[in-house]
């Protein structure tokens, strides 16, 4: 089955890459996985404080993955499959497309103004090299012009 990995961060533009993808799925009998990401901390020289400080990222990109992934059930009937990984961004993308054949493209949602730092490696000195489409989804995209492209 063919799967959009969408990169989930809590922006407008995530959410506008994940309503994409979610259509497209329901519309081609595909799925969508969630890539949720946590950066790595800075050491702590306290361990009950580093411990601290990861359980709250995690709690937090848990809660803006949940909550993503209810609106796609909700709206597009498709139950996601969730990945929440600590590190660094580009590299846990890269691992995560392959280490799952099905994934037939890399969703990611474009800030309003400069490109993002993962769009503008994907779409730079990535874009030869991925195993998959990359689909760059603007995150100014209203309901409307989504659901007209999607």
């Amino acid at each position: 089955m063919r799967t959009y990995l969408v990169v989930i961060d809590g922006t407008p533009e995530a959410e506008v890459a994940l309503r994409f993808a979610a259509r497209r799925a329901a519309k081609t009998g595909g799925g969508v996985q969630i890539l949720a990401l946590i950066a790595p901390t800075e050491f702590v020289a306290f361990g009950g404080v580093q411990a601290t400080i990861e359980a709250e990222a995690r709690e937090s990109t848990e809660s803006i993955v949940n909550r993503a992934a209810g609106a796609i059930v909700t709206e597009a009937g498709i139950t996601p499959t969730i990945v929440v990984k600590t590190g660094e961004s580009i590299a846990l993308i890269l691992e995560t497309i392959h280490e799952n054949p099905d994934i037939g493209a890399l969703v990611l949602g474009a800030a309003v103004g400069a490109p993002g730092p993962l769009i503008a490696h994907f779409a730079g000195a990535e874009s030869g090299s991925l195993p998959c489409p990359l689909m760059i989804v603007p995150g100014s995209l209203d309901r409307e012009a989504l659901d007209r492209l999607s």
